[in-house]
């Protein structure tokens, strides 16, 4: 028996799932935590790595492994390999003005038409600018930009500072795949090129870019990379300045477990989280994934490219070969943390308290743009209820409310890849507040497709899986979907009808 590693480094940990590459049974798992923040350094992201290793159980029967990540993170490299500064994540919206100043100087159409995407904070380009303007002197130091599986997977293959990593800093060694590279707002997925002119713009100057490898390729084997013992991650003196620079005083402690990594291991092309969702799925055309985590997520796998230029929808690649037209918010499982937070209840008493209100919440709207908001881009937005009265002040109406403003955000941008041409025969409902009985049951009455909730699992990490199988066994396999519910349709459109009654777009 053959075993494959998924990796899911995501903004709040690192997990890893080890799967029968022939069946795809689930052999172990492990998982360890990231740091809170918008700016991360790299060196926790791998110091999270090696301990979910460890906490899974090792690599040394382990023939091949694949990492997904977070999108859009910018990871500065300098000419000796160092992180320059900490890595801008993709829920940091201080570049929105540079954002908006991209977007102004090529136009939204041009830079839609060219990349797929219209500027906003999220992307890596918009991150690249606000550098050049805000840190003149760490962009001039910039020699390559990396995503963070990228760059994950660069020190996996024993790159990495000199002195620190067996081979050494080789910046020609960064490779990536079209799933990142297509959120990074400088790369086409209908050319499968990176738009030099558009880097250059964000940056200031030419630097190194990842090779993008295609579906199923092998970015190399690993080198023997030992464990660690704690405190020989995350204390050189260059993460130390950046620790310093985030107004940390002293780096985090480290994770104590360390796994060895063992030379030989095969090391699948990675991906953006969502495509390695898609992957892990098995999504196929026709199927909808609403994925409800630290971000909410509406995406499709299709065979055509989204170009839109009111930047709604973001056309990028996915991890298949074929394309991913996205739209995302900030705003999703933290909007049910907040509520549930003034109610005093816990999650399921939260559901409980949803199902007792009548759809449409008395009138209620929540209006969940907390901490700005991506889709519509609104990055200084904050929340907003609407419609209280006396006698719609209850606890189960507010609990109802923050249930489907949630919903209806991704409601709202299921409507939008529609628009791009996007058929939708059902919609697959992942992510942790999916498990909630009453998402489930008022996300059916919401959408107007069937809703699917796949039985629990790390789907991203999941893909990664897929993708070291397809790299070791030259085909992608077909593993079995288990299927946790299938909430009884009940369309209400007073739902959504209130929503938009009050809806914010810019």
């Amino acid at each position: 028996m053959s075993l494959v590693a998924g990796v899911d480094s995501s903004t709040q940990s690192c997990k890893v799932v080890i799967r029968d590459a022939a069946t795809g049974a689930l052999v172990r798992s492990g998982r360890a935590s990231h740091p809170d923040g918008t700016e991360v350094d790299p060196e926790q992201w791998w110091d999270a790595l090696h301990a979910a290793l460890a906490d899974a159980g090792g690599l040394a029967d382990v023939a091949a492994l694949s990492i997904a990540a977070q999108q859009h993170g910018m990871v500065a490299l300098d000419g000796d390999g160092e992180v320059i500064r900490p890595a801008l994540l993709w829920n940091d919206t201080r570049s929105a003005p540079a954002a908006a100043d991209l977007a102004a100087e090529v136009g939204a159409g041009e830079y839609a038409r060219r990349t797929g995407v219209v500027p906003v904070a999220s992307f890596t380009a918009t991150k690249l600018r606000w550098l050049r303007d805000a840190e003149p002197a760490n962009a001039l130091r910039v020699a390559a930009v990396a995503l963070p599986h990228d760059w994950l997977t660069w020190r996996l293959l024993g790159y990495g500072p000199a002195g620190r990593s067996p081979l050494g800093p080789d910046l020609s060694a960064l490779t990536t795949d079209r799933s990142d590279a297509s959120g990074t707002g400088y790369w086409s997925p209908v050319t499968g090129d990176y738009d030099l002119e558009l880097f250059e713009r964000a940056l200031g100057h030419a630097a190194v870019l990842p090779r993008v490898l295609g579906p199923g390729a092998t970015a190399g084997t690993t080198v023997h990379l030992p464990a660690r013992s704690n405190g020989e991650f995350g204390d050189t003196p260059a993460s130390v300045a950046r620790h310093a620079a985030s107004g940390q005083e002293t780096p985090p402690q480290a994770h104590t477990a360390r796994a060895d990594v063992p030379a030989g291991i095969v090391v699948g092309v990675g991906a953006g989280d969502n495509a390695g969702a898609a992957l892990g799925l098995g999504a196929s055309d026709g199927d909808v994934i609403v994925s409800i985590g630290t971000s909410g997520t509406v995406f499709a796998v299709t065979d055509h490219p989204a170009t839109d230029a009111s930047g709604t929808v973001a056309g990028f690649a996915d991890a298949s070969g074929l394309f991913l037209p996205l739209v995302a918010t900030l705003n999703a499982a933290r909007v049910l943390d907040a509520v549930r937070g003034l109610l005093g209840v816990d999650h399921d008493e939260l559901g409980r308290l949803a199902l007792e209100a009548e759809p449409g919440a008395g009138g209620l709207v929540l209006q969940p743009y907390f901490e700005g908001e991506r889709t519509p881009n609104l990055p200084d937005a904050t929340a907003t209820l609407f419609g209280l009265t006396l006698a719609g002040a209850t606890r189960p109406n507010l609990a109802r409310a923050a249930v489907e403003g949630l919903l209806c955000g991704l409601a709202d941008g299921l409507d939008a890849v529609r628009a791009q041409g996007v058929a939708v025969s059902r919609i697959l409902l992942i992510g942790g507040a999916a498990q909630n009985p009453a998402v489930r049951t008022i996300a059916a009455q919401l959408f107007e497709n069937p809703v699917i909730v796949p039985a629990p699992g790390e789907y991203v990490a999941d893909g990664a899986a897929v993708q070291a199988a397809w790299a070791l066994a030259d085909h992608r396999p077909d593993w079995p979907l288990s299927i946790a519910a299938q909430p009884a349709q009940d369309f209400q459109p007073v739902i959504r009808a209130q929503y938009a009654a009050h809806r914010v777009t810019g």
